[in-house]
């Protein structure tokens, strides 16, 4: 069984920074599409960015030029390191897994528990 575990969200100021980590466990072969959505209160969840296993990313218009995803397939991590930050950016953000294959085939679309992000001062 798959599972996502996000880390390090929190609350900052305007202007901070914060990064977020999401491991991947399991017996757990390769996984095509990592990514990070968010949902802030009463928004349905969004998609932030996402990056392949061929290190194809893409961003919401929103976090561009602000944001970046990486990751480490050793590992089975993914990181999104935000700069700027905007009390807009306060939000549940949550670890998006597709297409992970392990040991019994090919899954889709699993998702962490998500961590709360807060910009305020």
């Amino acid at each position: 069984q798959v599972q996502l575990v996000e880390s390090g969200g929190g609350l900052v100021q305007p202007g901070g920074s914060l990064r977020l980590s999401c491991a991947a466990s399991g017996n757990i072969f390769s996984i095509y599409t990592m990514g990070w959505y968010r949902r802030a209160p009463g928004k349905q969840r969004e998609l932030v960015a996402t990056i392949t296993s061929n290190s194809r990313t893409n961003y919401a218009d929103s976090v561009k030029g602000r944001f970046t995803i990486s990751r480490d397939d050793a590992k089975n991590t993914v990181s999104l390191r935000m700069n700027s930050l905007r009390p807009e950016d306060t939000a549940v953000y949550y670890c998006n897994a597709d297409r992970v294959r392990t040991n019994l085939g090919i899954g889709y679309d699993y998702w962490g528990q998500g961590t709360q992000v807060t910009v305020s001062s």
